[in-house]
């Protein structure tokens, strides 16, 4: 059975670590818990939806940041949120999440993903739900972040080209960008910080690029991770040399990491590479979705959300 299938068949059985509310501990008299429901909406004709999450003490945190949690392909929310948990950053810190669902558990990233076949903007979809959460949650459309990985990693390079206007900075982890359409085309309004993620001995997504042959059908020819970092140091005119960092190796997981930080870039931006030896189709410190043989290691020695959105929190439109 295709790589694809049975990620499928996992991805749709996932369910949530914890559902429902949380319980207050010092916060404010009168917060409210924390609330995740399913959100539906008609965009373009399609019924689409996305899990929301409000955090603990949400309707007295006044304006909060959010942030797209995007899973991978044939991947589902649920399915994410096991994989990529940020809800206790959200307690912690105040920050609205949004976990999309794609159109057949794909997402149109620029590969000929099925969604791409049917012609869905999930650009427009992205941009129709910030309009949703700013006009009926208390979300600061300043500081509207991305993250995903895999397909969702795609889509979420392909948000931070071409919705730039919106989101203030963006993550992706096992993923590069479409290199044939979206790569040439990226040209967005405003430096994006941009954060990248990737194994080098990842087995669906190549590290080294090209064209895409693992992991099902969708195929596509997409760019290796030195080369998408290096798009976004020159679209936001960041420091070509880096500064350089190797994490401890506290996990002893077989896998180290490597950090390059381009600073200096227009308008404060910021492009960041994580480079996991050894690492493979995988969120670091999440949920081992499939066995070591099929997509390989899980890097225990950063925590990849934590990351995520020390990253992105230190930037707004």
């Amino acid at each position: 059975m295709k790589t694809l299938l049975l990620l499928a068949s996992l991805m749709a059985g996932m369910t949530a670590c914890r559902k429902g509310a949380s319980s207050p501990t010092d916060d404010k008299p009168g917060d409210r818990l924390s609330e995740q429901k399913t959100v539906n909406l008609s965009v373009d004709g399609y019924d689409r939806s996305f899990i929301l999450y409000l955090p603990l003490g949400w309707n007295n945190a006044g304006k909060m940041p959010m942030v797209y949690v995007i899973h991978g392909g044939s991947g589902t929310p649920e399915g994410m949120i096991r994989l990529a948990d940020f809800r206790a950053i959200a307690d912690r810190e105040k920050v609205v999440l949004v976990y999309p669902a794609g159109i057949e558990k794909n997402w149109n990233d620029g590969r000929p993903t099925t969604p791409n076949q049917m012609g869905v903007n999930d650009v427009g979809f992205f941009n129709r739900v910030c309009d949703y959460m700013i006009a009926n949650h208390p979300v600061d459309g300043a500081r509207i972040y991305a993250t995903g990985i895999s397909n969702g990693g795609f889509m979420s390079s392909r948000l931070g080209c071409e919705l730039g206007n919106r989101i203030a900075a963006f993550a992706v982890v096992a993923a590069t960008m479409e290199a044939l359409t979206i790569s040439p085309a990226c040209n967005p309004p405003r430096p994006v910080p941009a954060l990248y993620i990737h194994g080098t001995t990842d087995p669906l997504v190549p590290f080294t690029g090209g064209v895409m042959t693992a992991g099902g059908t969708a195929g596509g020819t997409i760019l290796s991770h030195a080369q998408v970092v290096a798009r976004w140091v020159a679209l936001n005119r960041c420091n070509a040399t880096p500064a350089e960092t190797d994490l401890p190796d506290i996990a002893s997981d077989g896998t180290t990491i490597r950090q390059r930080v381009y600073s200096g870039g227009a308008n404060g931006s910021e492009v960041v590479s994580y480079v996991i030896q050894n690492g493979g189709h995988t969120w670091p410190q999440g949920y081992q979705y499939l066995p070591e043989s099929v997509i390989g290691k899980t890097s225990l020695d950063m925590n990849g959300c934590e990351v995520i959105w020390a990253f992105c929190k230190r930037f707004r439109l």
